[in-house]
């Protein structure tokens, strides 16, 4: 039996402080995620339409030299997979389920407990769809893929397994925040 929700929240408050500890250089992003799970009782929900917390993951090939990104369909840049908690307080499984409904991989594993990074994005307004501009707390952990086979899933235009060169070049373009991903990639991974 899994932990209860305040646990979970318990236990995410505390990955967020160690990630603090260890990554200065990202605090002011990190701080501000932790803020938003103490304050916000509903932040798991997409239906906290200010903004909900999201689950991601920078997904490694099982040689660790490629990392695996879509082609965000509504976005329309290359992203990491991820998408939202719908509930769930434990964003470490919800980046290992996003993960496997876009890309159609099982049997994924988390290479550490730890997160790996924290992002902060707005989502632009999508009106016919009744969505107001909003942010998602993006919390990332490093995974990875027992093979390379995939299946592209209905949010996505494209996936592909690439290196670290590959990602600065790709078109459209990466976003700001998985090229820093790319940068935090473990160099002896590749």
């Amino acid at each position: 039996m899994g932990m209860n929700p305040h646990d979970e929240r318990a236990t995410l408050c505390t990955q967020l402080s160690r990630y603090m500890e260890k990554h200065p250089e990202n605090r002011a992003n990190a701080e501000r995620v932790l803020q938003f799970v103490m304050e916000t009782p509903d932040c798991f929900e997409r239906g906290h339409q200010a903004g909900h917390i999201t689950g991601s993951a920078w997904l490694l090939n099982a040689a660790a030299d490629k990392a695996l990104l879509t082609l965000h369909h509504k976005l329309r840049i290359w992203v990491q997979p991820g998408g939202h908690a719908d509930g769930d307080a434990n964003v470490l499984r919800v980046a290992l389920r996003e993960a496997e409904e876009e890309s159609g991989i099982l049997g994924l594993t988390a290479l550490s407990p730890e997160i790996f990074d924290v992002d902060i994005h707005t989502i632009p307004a999508r009106p016919t769809a009744g969505e107001p501009e909003h942010l998602h707390y993006d919390i990332r952990y490093l995974l990875q893929a027992p093979h390379e086979s995939f299946i592209i899933s209905s949010e996505s235009d494209a996936l592909g397994w690439f290196t670290r060169e590959e990602i600065h070049h790709l078109t459209p373009p990466a976003d700001d925040a998985t090229l820093r991903l790319a940068a935090l990639w473990p160099k002896d991974k590749e």
